[in-house]
């Protein structure tokens, strides 16, 4: 299973890094291989929010295909006005079995204009922003994650454990998911959501 997060100047470090350490976590319980790897506009380093230097694995130019792509949330402002980026989105989402966003990644994926009519959340400040912008998406407040199909969407930034765990859940079983919140020492479900 190849997992890829995009990552990007101004990204909240908890976004990319929970997901990041829950399917690592999840792969000493399986059999099935699971890469995980950070994607950036460039092969520049990634300077996050919070002012971590951040080397991703590969550029949106070259990259393994993936299996699931998550896209997390940060000041994503800038990244939402990079057409390159909002089309290598739309391109590679289009070959990609599931997607993913964490907190405010879901306005890149609105943006490129590939989620129209589904159910979402994001962080609990930017719903009213994410209704009035992408008036086509059912924004579902009060949740930790929404999944809709093949694409899934989490809440505010620790959110994105939460939706982690439920992926491995989906592809992986129960068990394998509890054995990861459990190695993690992460009290999951902590929100339930089901």
């Amino acid at each position: 299973m190849e997992v890829g997060i995009f990552i990007y100047d101004g990204a909240e470090c908890l976004d990319f890094c929970g997901p990041f350490e829950v399917f690592n976590t999840a792969k000493r319980f399986i059999d099935t291989p699971i890469n995980v790897s950070l994607v950036a506009p460039t092969h520049i380093p990634v300077t996050t929010r919070g002012g971590m230097s951040v080397n991703p694995h590969y550029s949106i130019h070259s990259h393994p295909k993936f299996d699931l792509l998550i896209v997390v949330g940060g000041l994503h402002h800038k990244i939402c006005g990079n057409h390159n980026v909002l089309n290598w989105l739309a391109e590679t989402a289009n070959h990609t079995s599931q997607c993913a966003s964490v907190c405010t990644g879901i306005f890149l994926y609105a943006e490129a204009g590939i989620i129209d009519g589904k159910r979402v959340t994001t962080h609990w400040q930017d719903l009213d922003d994410l209704r009035e912008q992408y008036p086509s998406l059912e924004v579902i407040e009060d949740t930790r994650f929404v999944m809709d199909q093949n694409f899934t969407s989490s809440a505010g930034i620790s959110a994105g454990i939460d939706m982690s765990l439920e992926l491995v859940k989906k592809r992986f079983g129960q068990a394998t998911a509890r054995k990861t919140a459990m190695q993690m020492d992460y009290d999951w479900p902590k929100y339930p959501n089901e």
